[in-house]
């Protein structure tokens, strides 16, 4: 469990846009920038899905419809609204979908006196992206999701945010990986006992297969001792029967 070392509820960010949050002091957004410029398609994307979660809890609507209200907005140039990354229309509905294990993931990690209601805001929209790729997109590594999460948290947060932004990912992070294995287990459990009820299956044909075909010599016998008195009886029986018709 980690206990945020967070500043007091009325020194929370309060604005809807979560970059104001490390507003009042130039120097670290200066460097926030500069790294900003530096990173890749993905890292912006990312960083705008976390703006718009944040925008979402502030205003108390779906994420997806901020997401598709900018969408929108961004086909008139006039709006001065950034196309929304491709990336980012993934991130944004599956956070939604699945927003409740994805807090249930994170609150497991953090305390009873700092539940996951109490922490900041962007904290949460920060660690909610990145709990998705830990549980839900396998195509990202989870070195990467981690690093990525910590940097937005450096980015928008208080400057102690990042220390239990990464423990609390890291135990998302390890609880996925045994989710996983558990699921993997299973798979390998269910086919292999559906391969030994073929195999079984299969036997069974082939023997019954060869018993038809190659019968015991003492069941030849018994069957044989068993016919031979019936049919010795019907002989006279049947001869007796076609003299008389004969006769007729």
């Amino acid at each position: 469990m980690v206990e945020p070392q967070s500043p007091t509820p009325s020194s929370r960010p309060q604005n809807h846009d979560p970059q104001s949050a490390g507003k009042g002091s130039g120097s670290k957004d200066e460097r926030s920038a500069a790294r900003f410029k530096r990173r890749g398609a993905r890292y912006k994307a990312r960083r705008r899905a976390v703006d718009i979660l944040f925008e979402a809890e502030f205003r108390d609507i779906d994420p997806v419809d901020i997401m598709e209200e900018r969408a929108e907005l961004a086909k008139d140039q006039e709006n001065q609204i950034k196309p929304i990354p491709e990336y980012t229309s993934q991130i944004v509905p599956g956070v939604a979908s699945n927003l409740d294990a994805i807090d249930d993931a994170i609150a497991v990690h953090l305390t009873s006196d700092w539940t996951l209601d109490r922490i900041p805001a962007v904290d949460r929209a920060v660690m909610r992206v990145a709990a998705w790729e830990l549980m839900f997109n396998a195509d990202v590594p989870h070195r990467v999701a981690l690093s990525e999460g910590i940097e937005l948290a450096s980015e928008y947060s208080h400057v102690k945010a990042p220390d239990y932004v990464n423990a609390v990912l890291d135990g998302v992070a390890t609880d996925a990986d045994a989710a996983m294995a558990d699921r993997l287990a299973a798979q390998r459990e269910q086919e292999q006992s559906g391969s030994e009820s073929g195999t079984t299956t299969e036997l069974a044909g082939i023997d019954a297969l060869v018993d038809s075909v190659i019968a015991d010599p003492a069941e030849q016998a018994a069957d044989a001792a068993t016919e031979g008195p019936e049919d010795s009886q019907a002989g006279p029986a049947e001869s007796t029967a076609a003299e008389n018709q004969d006769s007729v």
